[in-house]
């Protein structure tokens, strides 16, 4: 994907298409998301009667326009990441910020369906553990698309909290890898990506040891089974002597 085009909202995982074009616009203007979520500043004249009404553009100040544009641009900028179906949905929205609202509620609901929804995502972190014969990446994937989709509804939780999460999960053969980790003390300033790397080497390690014990236990098989065998020809050589 260009870095100049925005990422494409199909109607699918609005989620994953939220947090992609968050991170375009700011990179593009951090103007334009300041519009977005703020609402812009668009011009306007106040009567004797104190009603707030928009400026015609014939009054427009230099001034005037540039906030004017500024909010087109922002439309601009979203109506680009939509299908047909969405630009329908956001094109009677005057400003950037009701289109992006508009979105929104759509596709995370109101209030009520986000704290609805931030509850059950957040009884899935609690519950979260490393399933039987998953491996360390596996693990990590569900994991992030936990924490994915409660930072894109606001709900954010901290370093330490996450790796602390990450380490409680794993199997009990693994207590003195968590043990090291935690006394290490880094827990607040680990990495995602060193502690996987971390944990995928120590899993590595205990798939190596276990490859060796069940090599040994083969041999072990096989010295055992020509040991019987030899007793057994020495018996039946013993049986046939006059």
């Amino acid at each position: 994907m260009s870095i100049s085009k925005p990422p494409f909202f199909d109607g699918n995982n609005y989620s994953h298409w939220k947090a992609k074009m968050t991170i375009f616009i700011q990179a593009l203007d951090f103007n334009l998301w300041d519009i977005i979520i703020d609402g812009p500043e668009l011009p306007h004249i106040i009567s004797q009667e104190g009603i707030k009404t928009l400026k015609p553009r014939s009054s427009y100040t230099d001034d005037d326009r540039k906030k004017v544009q500024l909010n087109a641009k922002a439309k601009h900028v979203i109506i680009c990441a939509l299908n047909s179906n969405e630009f329908n949905r956001v094109s009677s929205c005057a400003t950037a910020k009701e289109m992006w609202d508009r979105l929104e509620v759509t596709y995370e609901g109101t209030n009520q369906v986000k704290d609805a929804k931030i509850n059950m995502l957040v009884r899935e972190y609690e519950m979260f553990s490393m399933k039987e014969n998953e491996n360390i990446s596996g693990m990590f994937v569900r994991f992030t698309n936990i924490i994915n989709s409660l930072q894109s509804l606001n709900k954010c939780y901290t370093n330490s909290e996450m790796v602390r999460k990450r380490l409680r999960c794993l199997p009990k053969s693994w207590m003195p890898k968590v043990t090291a980790i935690e006394e290490a003390k880094v827990l607040n300033t680990l990495p995602l990506e060193e502690h996987l790397g971390s944990l995928m080497t120590h899993e590595m390690t205990i798939k190596n040891q276990e490859d060796d014990e069940e090599q040994d236990k083969k041999k072990k098989k096989v010295i055992a089974f020509k040991s019987s065998t030899t007793d057994s020809s020495e018996e039946d050589s013993d049986d046939e002597w006059p």
